[in-house]
């Protein structure tokens, strides 16, 4: 909506990146922004503020409230952000599984469910999923965030080994069902957005790594996504850590591969598959191999100290299952690369926040390619409770 190229015309530009702007400070403080604070925060006179924020109101964007609190003069209105109009659909897509969700433009979800499907029905159930929700909500669709294992350059699911895909144009072929514009995402790079949006003001470089049935990670720079520019950045499951005799095979053929050792199938057993609920992987752990699992912490921490070294990152966020290992896990990772090389710096080293919702990244990356804002951690947390 507001990240139209505007290059050949600088004024429409200019009003577009005020637009974003005055968008972007009501998300930040929505139900007690101000038409004046939005003027102050900017440096715009009144006259423009009011404009900016009547178009807002007029593209269902922002809704008007209550009364704020007098300062001396006449009581300015608040403004929130309109969530009963524009609506994001999310497809979290796995093998045999899809989580959908339907995200208001306040950060609440309206609806969660979960479609089966077979690989040979995929196709078919996704389609019809997507047509399900453009027949019932039509133009109030703003934009489709597709979250999916594999990579992807935002509009073709170049390489999918778990779903079978290789250069599948999914947002083309959704586009045309649902007549809004499609983002696809990788599950990982979705994760980590989701963790740096729970952070008020994120800076730096942070690094996620995903540990599940493979491994992967992505790193955000002052909270937005820092890909390679072949859309290959984080694919460091199968990069060799384990030499010698303690070296694994790995299902990519080579031996001693991170994920050879980390990903939860060598640690938790052949038991484990991605589409396991929490429980079900909890009861993994609690039977698991102990000395198994502090290998794959060894391994683990090897990537993340050579990782560490070259991003000097404020911090390692552990995602995916992998945060039922629990607190001895985390330990042995930390001990592993407690050392810091000569010259760096050890950075802190946590698991996931369980608060944030499975379809908050993908939400929020779509968000931001249709308006350019981002929700805040309250509004970005809201999207784990459907409303009454």
């Amino acid at each position: 909506m507001f990240t139209t190229d505007d290059a050949l015309d600088t004024q429409a530009a200019v009003r577009r990146a005020n637009l974003r702007r005055a968008l972007q400070l009501v998300f930040q403080a929505s139900g007690t922004q101000t038409r004046a604070g939005i003027a102050r925060a900017t440096g715009l006179t009144a006259a423009t503020s009011s404009s900016l924020v009547a178009e807002l109101i007029d593209s269902r964007l922002v809704v008007e409230g209550e009364q704020a609190v007098s300062t001396g003069g006449k009581r300015a209105t608040t403004l929130s952000v309109d969530g009963a109009h524009h609506l994001i659909l999310v497809l979290v897509v796995q093998p045999t599984s899809a989580h959908v969700a339907l995200v208001a433009l306040d950060g609440t979800a309206l609806d969660a469910r979960t479609v089966a499907y077979t690989p040979a029905t995929r196709d078919r159930v996704l389609d019809d999923t997507v047509a399900e929700a453009a027949a019932r909500f039509g133009a109030r669709l703003l934009a489709v965030g597709v979250q999916l294992p594999g990579t992807t350059d935002g509009r073709t699911v170049l390489e999918s080994v778990q779903l079978e895909w290789q250069d599948v144009p999914l947002a083309e072929r959704f586009e045309a069902i649902a007549g809004a514009p499609v983002l696809l995402l990788n599950d990982v790079d979705a994760e980590a957005i989701a963790e740096a949006g729970m952070d008020e003001t994120p800076s730096g470089y942070r690094l996620f790594v995903h540990l599940g049935g493979g491994v992967g990670a992505a790193v955000t720079l002052d909270g937005e996504l820092a890909p390679g520019p072949r859309d290959r950045a984080g694919e460091i499951g199968h990069v060799q850590v384990v030499f010698g005799d303690a070296a694994r095979p790995c299902r990519c053929g080579q031996r001693g591969c991170l994920e050879s050792a980390a990903a939860l199938g060598p640690m938790l057993g052949e038991d484990f598959t991605d589409e396991l609920d929490l429980p079900a992987v909890r009861a993994l752990v609690a039977r698991a191999d102990q000395g198994q699992i502090d290998e794959g912490a060894r391994a683990l921490a090897r990537a993340v100290k050579l990782i560490s070294a070259l991003l000097d990152p404020i911090e390692v966020v552990i995602g995916g299952p992998a945060t039922e290992l629990g607190p001895r896990f985390l330990e042995r990772v930390r001990e592993e690369s407690g050392y810091p090389a000569r010259g760096t710096q050890q950075p802190p080293i946590r698991y996931a926040d369980p608060r944030v919702p499975l379809s908050a990244g993908a939400a929020q990356a779509a968000l931001t390619a249709a308006l350019g804002v981002r929700w805040s951690p309250q509004q970005l947390r809201a999207a784990a409770a459907p409303r009454p």
